[in-house]
């Protein structure tokens, strides 16, 4: 086989809408809603098959209206959606041919990623599509020997007479549908690869050549290779056919943001859930405020990386009340205050005690979490350099102090917020230099 030539032009131009969108909306919503206990139920209970198919004969989600779910997530910010088409219980929210376990034959009898697809991109929105690489129901996965299968160790569910190649088979065939019946793919969003469960275990190569010739913009994460574990081929230096796009870490926030071997800085994407589940979970009432997430959004940005924020819809098809309302405050922030995150990185100079900062456009953002005592420093900016400072919320100026105060520190720029101790916004108030 001819040697993988990275190309890092048609790389780099395919990327530009995610590095520039910063801010998109995960949702894993399946049969999980119905025990309301998580997504990876089946396996953390050992449910058997018959036990789970109940969630099947009752799943229907009357309330579903994804044109609202994306305007939930066009008000809040997000650039783009990604849904759960398929999770690891092998449950398909789109009508595939390959097999029966899908919503078209649950009783709302509809096909919820085609409806899906069409509600995003009528928001204006990119759209992604998440797919497990595992799969719980179907019965060529191994189901004993697996180390989180549902039935490990149960020796009632011997591995015998099960081919792999079989669902691989199964698998590819389902992808190609997602990348041939939906229209334009923006992500695709593979979940995950483990043990020896990885690269070519997959047939990666023969996967990816097949969604690049349906799908050739498509942005693709780096689990074909690892899982929130490791950063993937890319980030090593040596690109595999399969290489993710872009690194997924989960549930954290990369301590210095991320680069490669030569210092170079990576795409990336954290994802994680407002609460503690990524399925619905009626019991975890534990969501982090909207000024947390705000903040955590503005760290993101100024390492220079995405955050891709869940919601785990009920199985009515409602998102959760403390979602919604998160999802609302973080709106109103961005509404004054988006410019500062979309088109927006990492800034070249140091992380400044009281916040962040991000970089644009010829233009700072500090982002001021704490007030200072006295006038704000805007460390790693010369006075010369500064064409205006302005309240990005507002547009009002912001003048330079330089009153003996201030006398000691000749190279820094003081931006003087008035003689209000409390900040014009609590959470997280802007600060727009506006270089010459």
């Amino acid at each position: 086989m001819e040697e993988y030539k990275f190309d890092r032009e048609a790389y780099e131009k395919r990327m530009q809408w995610f590095q520039e969108a910063r801010f998109g909306m995960f949702l894993h919503w399946g049969l999980y809603a119905i025990p309301a206990r998580g997504e990876w139920v089946r396996s953390q209970e050992r449910m058997p098959e018959e036990d789970y198919m109940q969630y099947f004969r009752e799943f229907d989600p009357v309330d579903y209206d994804p044109r609202a779910w994306a305007r939930a997530a066009k008000r809040a910010g997000m650039k783009y959606m990604v849904l759960t088409a398929k999770h690891h219980d092998g449950f398909c929210l789109f009508d595939s041919q390959y097999t029966d376990f899908k919503s078209t034959n649950t009783k709302c009898g509809r096909d919820l990623v085609g409806e899906f697809v069409e509600a995003v991109r009528a928001e204006g929105l990119k759209v992604g599509l998440y797919y497990s690489l595992l799969d719980w129901h179907h019965e060529d996965y191994p189901h004993c020997s697996d180390p989180i299968h549902p039935m490990r160790e149960n020796p009632a569910y011997s591995d015998e007479g099960r081919d792999f190649d079989r669902y691989l088979t199964y698998m590819h065939n389902q992808v190609r549908e997602l990348c041939s019946n939906y229209g334009k793919l923006d992500i695709l969003w593979f979940d995950f690869s483990y043990n020896e469960l990885r690269g070519e275990a997959w047939k990666a190569t023969e996967l990816v050549q097949m969604v690049r010739s349906l799908q050739p913009d498509v942005i693709i994460d780096n689990r074909l290779e690892v899982s929130g574990e490791g950063f993937g081929s890319l980030a090593e230096g040596h690109p595999t056919p399969y290489h993710g796009d872009f690194v997924s870490p989960e549930q954290i926030i990369p301590p210095q943001g991320m680069q490669d071997g030569n210092g170079n800085d990576l795409v990336w994407e954290a994802c994680f859930t407002m609460n503690n589940n990524w399925g619905y979970n009626a019991a975890d009432h534990f969501y982090k405020p909207a000024s947390m997430l705000i903040r955590k959004l503005v760290e993101c940005v100024s390492k220079g990386g995405n955050m891709l924020l869940n919601v785990g819809p009920d199985a009515r098809g409602n998102f959760p009340p403390e979602a919604a309302e998160r999802l609302e405050e973080i709106g109103k922030w961005m509404e004054k205050n988006g410019r500062s995150i979309c088109g927006c990185g990492r800034a070249a100079v140091d992380k400044p005690d009281y916040g962040r900062v991000t970089a644009g456009d010829h233009r700072l953002y500090y982002h001021v979490f704490e007030n200072t005592v006295g006038a704000v420093p805007l460390i790693g900016v010369k006075r010369e350099e500064v064409g205006a400072i302005r309240y990005l919320a507002t547009g009002a100026e912001i003048p330079v102090v330089s009153d003996w105060v201030y006398s000691n520190y000749p190279d820094i720029v003081f931006a003087n917020l008035g003689g209000d101790p409390v900040l014009p916004d609590p959470v997280d108030t802007v600060i727009e230099v506006i270089l010459k």
